[in-house]
């Protein structure tokens, strides 16, 4: 068991060091593409570039010049753009105009668009036909080939949501580009890759926290819960960085699948990381856990409004995006509470539980007013999360183990120690049911028979309280209360009392209200009428005395019988009543038992339990 805690000491400090350093290089390395990745994510290519120059109107408004780098929006009106495709080198040198030939790709973020040409007939791209299915609405990428390129071109661009895509129109005339090219899927997919391959490891890595979820559930560890819930949150932030890449329509060609799981990922990220920073709540708790069933009630409400209507899921997503903002402000208001009341490393977990919420209001804030596209804050909330759920796992796991492995020798130790306090228990009752006792006391009560029959009726009732008593505690490992042991006290004592009419038993009584472990002053008062008082030439008197300080509650028994020397006490085998008592008072209630004696004035025995012991 010793190695096995080293084993384990060593992996919690040093593995620990080890992957945290990896995990923040990996993160670090993440950071720098994010920051170098352009904000249109144009497509590489080895071919000739193409690009729309013209002019635009927003709705029935004035044209205006369409300029690189200058923002149309496209949650306005509809947007209407003139004018032709020219064609550069892959360095960027300008060729001339596009005269066609070439089918050229768009891509397209929930808009959709009609193109009209010269002598033919307009030709629309919308991903929300009947045809390719009603909820149909994602990103995309779509072709058409020109076949009067020349001519003045115009492409009407339809949103038919009004929020979410305030770049679209951006993000499309950047990305324009010849679908002819065998290795433009490729190029697509390549500038997605870095995001699409760090949202797979992150659901990959979910498995690992989910398995060891549920390996700490079957062994019973306290903070599984937050196992579970570090899981969960790690595979939707996993799934949303993955179905939110570059190029998804390449990579999964489903649009309905695409756009449902980025909503539904997002959704559950924000409600199992809401629940995650509810548990570790200590003052405002209720509160926090109203906000919870708020929230969830509010999801469940929306993917049912999804399953059971006509309205599309992504319409949804606006009133979720409302509604998760308000829990935010609410779990945020929690967290400063918290944070005014806590200490030590309390402020800096509820510190970066507020800057989780506030990436996520601040990517929707940014995503709607078109500030940037695909949440750039939030990503790197998930990496640093990760960080930390993984020093949260490292930290947690070993130290359950320890504590399990702990657990499993305090109960083999516990099971022990019960066989030793069963054995206690029988020993204690055999020496008191000495076979002379027997028979003195059974000799006693055939004398008074015939002298005085009710004394004998007395001593009869007496005796069967004292057996039963004595056998009855061959089953209890438990403590009892004092007024308990006190009953057995007397009746054993009236028993002697008929032997010895001379000897004197005072009580007081002061505390009765408190346990004690099952014949524990009855052979200790016994060993004072053997040991003190019979060695006498006559009389003696033996005091029970209970009272309790701050502390403890204490019992003495007194004796001012004959004394001995306490030396002797050192050979516990030739003492094996008092070496029970003693050790069933200190597992059982944690007490104590001292014995002071002094040769020809008498002993006494003082026993200590502390208060408050279960």
């Amino acid at each position: 068991m010793k190695n096995n805690k080293l084993k384990l000491q060593f992996f919690n400090k040093t593995t620990l060091s080890i992957i945290g350093v990896l995990l923040i290089v990996l993160s670090a390395v993440f950071l720098v593409w994010q920051g170098n990745e352009n904000s249109n994510q144009s497509i590489a290519t080895t071919s000739a570039q193409v690009y729309f120059d013209g002019d635009y109107k927003i709705g029935d408004g004035e044209w205006q010049k369409i300029k690189s780098g200058e923002h149309i929006s496209s949650t306005i009106d509809d947007v209407t753009l003139r004018g032709n495709f020219y064609m550069l080198t892959p360095s960027g040198e300008y060729i001339g105009l596009f005269k066609g030939g070439t089918a050229i790709a768009f891509y397209t973020n929930h808009i959709n668009l009609t193109f009209y040409e010269v002598d033919r007939r307009p030709y629309s791209i919308d991903n929300e036909n009947p045809r390719i299915g009603e909820s149909a609405c994602g990103e995309n990428w779509t072709a058409y080939q020109f076949t009067n390129a020349t001519e003045i071109i115009e492409i009407v661009i339809k949103n038919p949501h009004k929020y979410g895509n305030e770049n679209a129109i951006d993000e499309m005339l950047a990305n324009i580009a010849f679908r002819g090219n065998m290795e433009f899927q490729s190029d697509v997919l390549d500038v997605g890759a870095p995001q699409r391959n760090m949202g797979l490891f992150f659901a990959i890595a979910s498995i690992m926290f989910l398995g060891t979820a549920i390996f700490s559930s079957l062994i019973h560890v306290k903070k599984s819960k937050i196992i579970w819930l570090l899981g969960l949150i790690i595979l939707f932030a996993g799934l949303y960085l993955t179905y939110n890449s570059f190029g998804i329509p390449f990579w999964s060609e489903s649009i309905i699948l695409n756009t449902t799981m980025l909503g539904v990922s997002m959704m559950l990220y924000m409600f199992f990381l809401s629940l995650l920073i509810v548990s570790s709540f200590k003052v405002v708790k209720r509160v926090g856990v109203i906000t919870c069933v708020g929230l969830g009630a509010a999801v469940t409400t929306i993917f049912i409004i999804a399953m059971a209507t006509s309205v599309y899921f992504y319409d949804t997503l606006l009133y979720w995006v409302i509604i998760q903002s308000v829990a935010n402000v609410s779990l945020t208001i929690c967290l400063i509470k918290e944070i005014t009341l806590a200490k030590g490393k309390d402020i800096f977990v509820y510190s970066g539980a507020i800057l989780s919420l506030i990436a996520f209001m601040v990517d929707a804030i940014s995503t709607y007013f078109g500030w940037w596209e695909g949440g750039i804050i939030s990503p790197i909330a998930f990496v640093v999360l990760f960080i930390v759920a993984m020093i949260i796992l490292l930290r947690i796991l070993p130290s359950s183990i320890n504590a399990l492995a702990k657990a499993e020798e305090l109960e083999k130790e516990k099971l022990i120690l019960n066989t030793q306090l069963t054995e206690s228990r029988v020993s204690t009752m055999m020496s008191q049911i000495r076979p002379h006792f027997i028979y003195n006391t059974l000799g006693s009560i055939e004398q008074l028979c015939e002298l005085d029959p009710p004394k004998a009726g007395e001593l009869v009732h007496d005796f069967a309280k004292y057996l039963r008593g004595n056998f009855g505690e061959l089953d209890n490992p438990k403590p009892i209360l004092m007024s308990q042991e006190m009953e057995h006290v007397h009746h054993y004592i009236k028993i002697e009392n008929v032997r010895f009419p001379d000897m004197t038993f005072t009580f007081e009584m002061n505390s009765n209200d408190f346990e004690i472990p099952a014949l524990t002053i009855q052979p200790i008062v016994e060993n004072a009428i053997k040991h003190g008082l019979m060695k006498l030439s006559k009389g003696g008197t033996i005091k029970v005395l209970t009272y309790e300080t701050d502390d403890n509650y204490c019992v003495l028994v007194e004796d001012d019988g004959v004394g001995f020397d306490t030396s002797v006490l050192l050979d516990e085998r030739k003492h094996v009543g008092i070496r029970n008592i003693r050790g069933r008072l200190e597992a059982m209630v944690n007490g104590a038992l001292q014995i002071e004696s002094e040769i020809g004035k008498g002993t006494k025995v003082l026993i200590t339990i502390p208060k408050g012991v279960g």
